[in-house]
């Protein structure tokens, strides 16, 4: 097998390596070989940070402790609308029970609801969202607390400034617990302040946590392959995905912690301490759904004495501009695995374009047209060589034909044929090999950056996150994901790689000559089902490069 023969395989298995580098690629959190439920570290009521202490006065006739019931009391929900988002906390718990967005929809039918980011099945699972506890259960019963809300109105709006929302509840042992929500119009971020007053005759020595569940199902272990959903934070400065199918062998992580969440494709629900600290994760996997908590220690609370913590709380989408804007590290929630170095700056610079020209299949047009501009030099020297290898074709030929009984003197003479005519067979692959990486970090991008979530083209192309079909059919067809119907794009696509082929010389080879025509069947069943901003991205690189070649052995003949 000639080198060239080897060459084009190394291509199709890098092209196939798609479907699997996800796999390997994907940053993985090593677990520590100590495993406290809690950081061990304390701090004592002089300690300044996050977390204060204070003294307060309890009330001089403490409410009698009230008696146990087999029902929960009754409680309110608190709805609350803002240009962002519309949010519903619950007095049970006081917990996030529903957020819709106002600026995204749960389909890109006409019609379709605002999205919705506590699906009603995880709510009644959980209780909601941002619940809180002690990690050793030293405040008894505020894992399942009923609090007292400040809301005179169960529905409000907010459509500038600021409100606070304070939830409150008092344990039989005479602990106050206060939760303070503060709402900004202008953000996503919530910022929530957890204020304890101990007015029970015991010291309070344990450690605060914070929910964050989500529901974790075959489906999303079929997506994640492509775009990791699940539990993540950032961890000792380091982006961390845990897989939920590792939970069985380690469930508790420590370190110095920026954020602690839940992410799905495009969207966050992420719960932060004011400044990176050394804190714990404790994960649990129960009836699908995977509860990520964040665990931070309480200074020692000594009786008649009260602390605060404060953290931010964050639910929305996971956009790289939206999360740029905040001066907090959520932006490193937008990673792109091992191709991040090369995704990010073609995400800025799709979205630069497209502050200019408002439509994201234009932008990705511009943002294939620059790439090629850069690797030009290198496509045009490679075009070159290729030329001269269509030049000494006809006599590749005739050594084939002369010693096709004897493979190690065609192979010798062949090569002698490269060295006299100083012809490169490599150098036609080089350009799609230096584009590979290219090709790589784009298809992470594409496929999850949120901003080309629903966004149109033109025509039948609505979404440039997900496959292009023109017409719905009721009626399976093989290769083919649902939708089902005519890939309009990815047709035009695989015809430009055909054309490509055909402009290709193949080295005289006629069985090369046969595998290499099979590769544009290859990549349009490769591409059938890929998002349609990289079949775009394919199909105009394809016609830059057919206009270059032509171009290339126009000027060299």
């Amino acid at each position: 097998m000639d080198e060239q023969k080897r060459l084009f395989l190394a291509v199709v298995l890098s092209i196939v390596v798609l479907f699997g580098y996800q796999f390997f690629f994907a940053p993985a959190l090593q677990p520590d070989n100590q495993t406290p439920e809690v950081p061990s570290q304390t701090q004592d009521s002089s300690e300044s940070g996050s977390a204060k202490v204070s003294n307060f006065t309890p009330p001089t006739e403490p409410e009698p402790a009230p008696v146990a019931r087999t029902e929960q009391p009754d409680f309110r929900t608190i709805t609350l609308s803002t240009p962002y988002y519309t949010i519903a906390v619950s007095e049970h718990k006081a917990a996030v029970t529903s957020l819709t967005l106002n600026d995204y929809r749960e389909t890109n039918d006409d019609g379709s609801p605002a999205k919705q980011l506590v699906p009603e099945e995880l709510a009644d699972l959980t209780g909601g969202i941002f619940s809180i506890d002690t990690a050793q259960g030293s405040i008894r019963g505020l894992a399942d607390a009923v609090f007292s809300c400040d809301a005179d109105s169960t529905n409000l709006s907010l459509n500038e400034g600021e409100k606070n929302i304070t939830f409150s509840w008092t344990n039989p042992d005479g602990i106050t617990v206060k939760k303070v929500l503060t709402f900004r119009a202008d953000s996503y971020l919530i910022h929530c302040n957890i204020i304890v007053q101990n007015g029970s005759g015991m010291p309070v020595n344990d450690a605060m946590s914070i929910c964050v569940p989500g529901h974790f199902n075959e489906d999303v272990k079929h997506r994640s392959r492509f775009a990791y959903e699940g539990p993540i934070a950032y961890i000792d400065n380091k982006f961390t995905t845990i897989k939920p199918k590792d939970l069985e062998d380690k469930d508790t992580y420590s370190g110095t912690v920026a954020w602690a969440g839940y992410t799905t494709r495009y969207f966050l629900t992420a719960v932060m301490p004011d400044t990176p600290e050394a804190a714990t994760l404790k994960l649990t996997f129960v009836n699908g759904v995977v509860t990520n908590r964040l665990v931070t220690q309480m200074p020692r609370l000594d009786p008649e004495k009260q602390n605060q913590q404060s953290f931010t709380l964050y639910m929305g989408p996971k956009s790289y501009k939206i999360l740029s804007r905040y001066d907090n590290l959520l932006k490193k929630s937008v990673n792109f695995g091992f191709f991040d170095i090369l995704a990010k700056p073609l995400l800025i610079a799709m979205n630069f374009i497209h502050d200019i020209i408002p439509n994201y299949g234009v932008a990705i047009i511009l943002l294939t047209i620059i790439i090629k501009l850069l690797f030009w030099p290198l496509g045009t020297k490679s075009y070159k060589s290729m030329n001269e290898m269509k030049k000494v074709q006809p006599l590749m030929t005739q050594i084939r034909e002369k010693y096709k009984d004897d493979k190690q003197r065609m192979n010798q003479e062949i090569m002698g044929l490269y060295k006299t005519y100083k012809v490169n067979p490599a150098s036609g692959c080089l350009p799609l090999l230096v584009q590979m990486p290219i090709f790589f970090a784009l298809y992470r991008m594409l496929y999850m950056a949120i901003e080309l979530r629903h966004a149109p083209f033109v025509g039948w192309i609505r979404d440039l996150s997900g496959p292009e079909r023109l017409f719905h059919f009721n009626f399976a067809i093989p290769f083919m994901e649902p939708p089902y119907g005519i890939p309009v794009l990815t047709l035009l696509m695989g015809a430009s790689f055909l054309l490509q082929q055909k402009m290709t010389p193949t080295g005289g080879d006629p069985m090369q000559a046969k595998m290499m025509m099979l590769m544009p069947l290859f990549m349009t069943v490769l591409f059938i089902n890929f998002p349609a901003g990289l079949v775009l991205y394919m199909f105009i690189n394809n016609i830059i490069s057919m206009g270059q070649q032509y171009y290339t052995q126009k000027i060299s003949a």
